[in-house]
C-alpha cells in the first residue's frame, strides 16, 4: 500500500500542538510512501467537510486511510470518515490515541464496533489501549508504539543543585495544568528554590486559570507559549525534572521525547503511563492530581541523585525502542499487509 490518505487535526496555529500526524507521516513518506493528508481547516465544520470531501476525491488513487481517533468531539469525525470509506469499500486504519478511549467504548459500544470492527486495523500506541480493545472484544488491534528518531534527542548531563521542573502539553483541563503549579509551590515551601516552565499553546482557556493560581500562590512560572520541537529540546538542557500531570493519558510523545533527552520523569500514573514508566526503575508514577505525592517524588529525587542518573540511564535504554528504525518494520508490517490480523 503505497497510497495514504491521512486523516486527522493536522492543524498549524497559535492554540494547537502539531498531532503525531506531523511526526508519522514525514517518516512514511521517506519511506517511499504517497501521503495526502486532511484536514487544517480550523473552523470544525469545514474540517470535517474537508475530510469526507478529500476521502471521496482520492477514493480511486488511496490504498488505505490513515484516521487519528480519539475519545472526545474527534470521535465522531473518525466515525464518519470510517463509514464514508466502508460506502467506497476503501480499507481504513484508525490509529487509536487518548487515554479515555476504554470509557468511550463503554459509552458508545454501538458507534464503536461500526468504527473499530469493520476497520483493515486498529493501531494502538500503547500496550494500555491494546488490552483496553482487547477487553471489550476488539481482536484486530495492533501494537506500534509512538515514535521518535532519538537522532534528534541529544542527552546533556544534568546538576541537581535545585528543582528546575520542565512542563510540556496543551494548556487543557484533561492535562491538569494546575497541578504544576501547586507542585511548584509545595516544593518552595519546603525550601527548595524551584522554577519551573510551561511550554504549551492554550487549548481551551486554562492558561488564564494557571497564571492566576501562580499569582494567587504568589510564584513565578515562565510560560512559553507554543514552540517548535526544536525550540523546547534546546531549552530542556536548562531543566533538570520534566513533570506530567495529565488525568488522562496514552502514550504521550512528550514523555518519551523527555526520557531520550535525559531528563528524569515524574508522572501521574494514569492511562498508559505504568506500560511507559516502570515506576521506580526508569521514572517516578504518583496519584493523580496529588500535589504532595508529586512533590515527595521529586525531593527523593534530588536526595538520592546516583539513583536518579541511574534511572535516567534505564529510560533512555527504554526508549531505543521507540526509535523510527525498529518502528518502521511495524508500520511496514501492516501497511504491506503481511501481519496476522
Amino acid at each position: 500500500m503505497k497510497n495514504l490518505v491521512y486523516v486527522g487535526n493536522h492543524l498549524q496555529n497559535s492554540q494547537t500542538n502539531l498531532s503525531y500526524s506531523a511526526v508519522l507521516g514525514p517518516l512514511l513518506e521517506q519511506g517511499g510512501y504517497e501521503v495526502h493528508y486532511t484536514s487544517n481547516k480550523t473552523n470544525k465544520v469545514l474540517r470535517l467537510w474537508d475530510m469526507l470531501w478529500t476521502t471521496f476525491i482520492s477514493r480511486k488513487k488511496t490504498d488505505l486511510v490513515l484516521i487519528d481517533t480519539y475519545s472526545t468531539q474527534n470521535f465522531y469525525f473518525a466515525l464518519l470518515v470510517s463509514q464514508l470509506c466502508r460506502l467506497l469499500k476503501l480499507p481504513y486504519l484508525p490509529i487509536l490515541h487518548g487515554g479515555n478511549l476504554p470509557n468511550r467504548l463503554k459509552k458508545s459500544p454501538k458507534r464503536s464496533k461500526k468504527l473499530f470492527k469493520n476497520a483493515y486495523a486498529n493501531v494502538s500506541p500503547s500496550l494500555y489501549l491494546k488490552e483496553s480493545f482487547e477487553a471489550f472484544g476488539y481482536e484486530n488491534v495492533v501494537y506500534i508504539p509512538n515514535t521518535i528518531s532519538l537522532e534528534n534527542y541529544p542527552q546533556h548531563k544534568k546538576t541537581y543543585d535545585a528543582p528546575r521542573l520542565l512542563w510540556v502539553r496543551s494548556f487543557s483541563e484533561i492535562y491538569n495544568p494546575t497541578l504544576a503549579v501547586k507542585v511548584l509551590h509545595a516544593l518552595r515551601q519546603r525550601g527548595y528554590d524551584a522554577t519551573l516552565c510551561m511550554v504549551g499553546p492554550d487549548s481551551d482557556g486554562s492558561l488564564a486559570e494557571v497564571k492566576a493560581l501562580a499569582e494567587r500562590l504568589n510564584v513565578c512560572v515562565t510560560f512559553t507559549g507554543k514552540l517548535t520541537k526544536a525550540e523546547w529540546i534546546e531549552l530542556s538542557k536548562d531543566y533538570n525534572v520534566f513533570i506530567n500531570t495529565t488525568n488522562f493519558d496514552n502514550m504521550p510523545v512528550s514523555v518519551i521525547e523527555a526520557m531520550a533527552l535525559g531528563l528524569p520523569v515524574v508522572s501521574t500514573n494514569v492511562g498508559g503511563m505504568p506500560y511507559l514508566i516502570d515506576d521506580g526503575e526508569d521514572g517516578l508514577l504518583v496519584a493523580p492530581s496529588d500535589k504532595v505525592a508529586m512533590a515527595d517524588a521529586i525531593c527523593s529525587a534530588f536526595e538520592d541523585v546516583d539513583r536518579t542518573e541511574a534511572r535516567v540511564v534505564r529510560a533512555r535504554k527504554k526508549v531505543e525502542d521507540f526509535d523510527w528504525g525498529k518502528v518502521r518494520g511495524l508500520w511496514e508490517e501492516v501497511l504491506l499487509g503481511r501481519d496476522e490480523l
